[in-house]
């Protein structure tokens, strides 16, 4: 079976990785160059925030253009994350082939902003698999939707069942440049008040770009593995995005923090209709139960309140709200979207 994919984030390529290995499928469109004959180098569609997007709308445009194409030779088509991208390609497939199976897997986040995403993506795909387990209440009754699961419980292979005392503290300050060098400089004065080993987690992209990314990191020791570095360490300061949940899953404390660019952060805060930015304090609310983890954003990103965080931290508390946040997510997600692929 051929399929068309279009997987433009990181994230979403080790998502699409753990998929391909319960499948035989042929692939082709956008992916990580190590899956394959990618259209393009992912690192080039590499965007952060709404003014970027605009930089590259014509790049895009194209691409959409050439996936277009090679949607008549495929079987189905599997789309990945990043809608900005994707739900047009959708539109624009359905309307050309009609009879062409369309998978979206990992949805917009449409219950947070831009509701009205929602009637679009019924009408253009025909299964949603969520990764979400609250998601499909926002969704029509007749709507195509099931939770699959989330993809991280099948790339996580190792769990705490209880705190780690290693002396060791891990940093993750992004896996963009523009994270990066926000939360750098507040992360190195935070480790020079803390008397413990320091691990500083940095994406393989920039495995040969460190000194001109990080700067000085003399006071860490890099290491390339996020997984193994949460695992080792007792708590972490990091920032938002998925390795927030991976720490909660693997069961290692931390603090959450990010710096947006003032634009960007002032029409996410207009748009995004959000309590919480961790997608564990999200899981929790929906549980009705109070936040995992602190919260810093903007201004409010200090050495002064990460520590203090830090210091007042409830570890016991933390690791019972992850184990919670496991038998919530019950299960991982490839087998089943595999089969939704196979069988659509």
């Amino acid at each position: 079976m051929k399929i068309l994919v279009s997987a433009l984030e990181k994230s979403a390529n080790v998502h699409l990785k753990e998929f391909l290995k319960e499948s035989n499928f042929e692939i082709c469109g956008i992916f990580d160059e190590n899956l394959g004959d990618s259209l393009i180098d992912l690192q080039s569609l590499s965007v952060m925030g709404f003014s970027d997007v605009l930089k590259k709308i014509n790049l895009f445009l194209n691409l959409q253009k050439k996936m277009l194409s090679l949607a008549k030779d495929v079987d189905k088509v599997l789309l990945i994350d990043s809608s900005g991208f994707n739900l047009p390609l959708a539109k624009k497939i359905k309307s050309k082939y009609p009879n062409k199976k369309i998978i979206y897997y990992i949805l917009p986040q449409a219950w947070a902003w831009r509701r009205g995403r929602i009637k679009t993506l019924e009408k253009y795909i025909d299964k949603l698999c969520s990764i979400l387990p609250f998601e499909k209440k926002y969704y029509s009754k007749d709507a195509p939707i099931e939770y699959v699961g989330h993809p991280l419980l099948d790339e996580i292979k190792e769990f705490k069942s209880s705190l780690t005392k290693s002396d060791t503290i891990a940093f993750m300050p992004g896996s963009r440049k523009s994270e990066v060098k926000a939360l750098m400089p507040i992360f190195k004065e935070v480790r020079k008040k803390i008397d413990k080993k320091a691990l500083l987690v940095v994406p393989k992209h920039f495995k040969n770009s460190i000194n001109e990314i990080y700067g000085n990191i003399d006071d860490f020791m890099v290491t390339y593995n996020p997984y193994e570095a949460l695992k080792r360490s007792e708590f972490a300061f990091i920032c938002s995005g998925t390795a927030t949940l991976e720490s909660t899953l693997i069961g290692t404390p931390f603090v959450l923090s990010y710096i947006a660019k003032p634009l960007d952060y002032f029409i996410a805060k207009n748009l995004v209709d959000l309590k919480y930015v961790g997608l564990s304090n999200i899981f929790m609310q929906q549980m009705k139960k109070e936040p995992i983890h602190p919260e810093f954003l903007q201004k409010d990103v200090t050495v002064k309140n990460l520590l203090n965080a830090y210091e007042n931290f409830d570890k016991d508390m933390f690791l019972k709200n992850s184990f919670l946040i496991r038998e919530y997510l019950k299960h991982g997600s490839s087998k089943r979207v595999a089969k939704i692929v196979s069988k659509l």
